[in-house]
């Protein structure tokens, strides 16, 4: 997949020199604008001052690009000890893609279907699946979401996505706030006249900014159209490759396309989403859809009669796109050289609570990750407390019981003797918590949790965690 990397390395400078000299030149002919004195000193001046916009835009992009999308999507983090089978099949298709680091798992609290992975750097990814994702896909789906997903960050895809996205939404909100500002002159001048005064700006102010602001929308649209859609269909041949169960992923397409929709999603990051959440389906006449994401049925199609071939490689991939698209070669000579043929395992039917049974939980999970406080009481109450109440010991309503909030009812982690502690659960069907011996931090045990370990995330204290018989 080298020629993959290495194109979409080539698509992320390409985006980065662009927008260096959209920054420095809208500088510059706002700096001389301003400067009505000397033009040339004007534009100079603020060049200058562009080259350091795009500087610092293109650091945080680098350092923070991210933490910035998944802000932007309100996602909260997945940890070990919430999700436990959630973690288990990221990091099993981490072990499969032969990725050197484990991607950050989150969660977006919407009711829709989706799935998107973002990361500029190789040791700092994430994959962000939906409350609604978990709640409705079994394991072979989520499974076939999450290779997806892996496969994107393996092939760097999300390097171009995620820096392409936030230096655009960038230069977006700057068109937005010059705007406002031309709204604001403009209203001064008219008080100005009123009062005698003598107008200020220059009409080459007014002109570069409405410039900007008609630009920035046609640099987005612009955007749209670079993004290939043949990078959809290599990162389902992947995961196909990755899981060895092309159907996992063609039955999660079908579910995903009839609920898509994603709450606080833009025009900028909605390409990032396994399927476009602004276009469900993948609509394949609408001209945005068209050019971001391939039509629904089509990889649907290619995934079924792969799985039905009985075998999964590259190789037998392509010749199905090559027939349902009579378009020419997906991947090159070299990569379907060293590449072999798999056969197709089958269906998982092993029980996971977890998808099935507790979904309920997911939302709890969503909380816990918030900072809110979980505790169970023994008539079977669960009690939730937002980060703002700092009660110490709380009163059951239904059998007035009095809980402490750090952990008391649980205990806290013991000794073992060989200066290991160790947690002993009472309940494993419901949330336990207990604080840690720093008492900065109080492990929060969900009753998904199945784990032997848990790392304190402020001390790095480990402790064991042990079952009743």
């Amino acid at each position: 997949m080298w020629e993959l990397i290495r194109i979409n390395k080539r698509k992320s400078l390409f985006v980065l020199i662009l927008m260096f000299i959209l920054m420095v030149s809208f500088s510059g002919a706002i700096g001389a604008g301003f400067y009505t004195a000397d033009y040339v000193t004007g534009m100079l001046w603020g060049a200058l001052i562009g080259v350091i916009l795009w500087a610092i835009q293109s650091a945080v992009a680098y350092f923070a690009g991210d933490d910035i999308v998944l802000h932007f999507n309100m996602a909260v983090v997945v940890t070990p000890e919430s999700y436990p089978q959630l973690y288990n099949i990221v990091e099993e298709m981490k072990i499969a893609a032969g990725l050197s680091v484990m991607p950050e798992i989150y969660i977006v609290q919407s009711s829709g279907l989706n799935a998107f992975a973002t990361g500029i750097r190789r040791e700092k990814t994430a994959i962000c699946v939906t409350r609604g994702l978990v709640e409705n896909l079994n394991r072979d789906e989520i499974q076939g979401v999450i290779a997806h997903e892996m496969s994107h960050i393996l092939n760097r895809d999300v390097l171009f996505m995620t820096f392409a996205g936030v230096m655009l939404g960038t230069i977006t909100m700057l068109s937005h706030v010059m705007l406002r500002g031309t709204a604001f002159a403009n209203s001064s001048n008219r008080r100005s006249r009123k009062k005698g005064g003598i107008p200020g700006g220059h009409p080459a102010i007014i002109i570069v900014i409405l410039l900007f602001a008609i630009v920035a929308p046609i640099l987005a649209r612009i955007f749209y159209f670079t993004i290939s859609k043949k990078r959809e269909y290599l990162a389902d041949a992947s995961a196909a490759r990755l899981t060895r169960y092309p159907i996992g992923l063609a039955s999660a397409l079908q579910k995903i396309a009839k609920q898509s929709s994603v709450d606080f999603v833009s025009k900028i990051t909605a390409p990032m989403f396994i399927v476009n959440p602004q276009f469900a389906g993948g609509d394949e006449d609408s001209l945005f859809s068209a050019s971001t994401h391939p039509p629904i049925y089509k990889r649907i199609a290619i995934l079924t009669q792969l799985q039905q071939g009985g075998k999964v490689s590259l190789e037998n991939y392509q010749k199905l796109y090559e027939k349902e698209l009579e378009t020419s070669g997906l991947f090159s000579k070299t990569t379907l050289e060293s590449d072999k043929s798999e056969a197709v395992r089958a269906e998982n039917t092993e029980k996971i609570t977890e998808f099935t049974e507790s979904r309920k939980d997911v939302a709890d999970v969503i909380l816990a990750n918030t900072g809110f406080k979980i505790l169970t009481c023994e008539c079977g109450l669960k009690i939730k407390l937002p980060p703002s109440d700092l009660r110490m010991k709380v009163v059951c309503p239904r059998c007035r019981k009095e809980l402490s909030v750090s952990g008391e009812n649980n205990a806290a982690a013991t000794g073992n003797g060989e200066n290991e502690l160790v947690f002993t659960r009472k309940n494993k069907n419901s949330w336990e918590s207990f604080p840690c011996q720093c008492g900065k931090f109080t492990f929060q045990l969900s009753p998904l949790f199945r784990g032997t370990y848990v790392v304190c995330k402020h001390c790095k204290t480990k402790v064991k965690i042990e079952y009743p018989e």
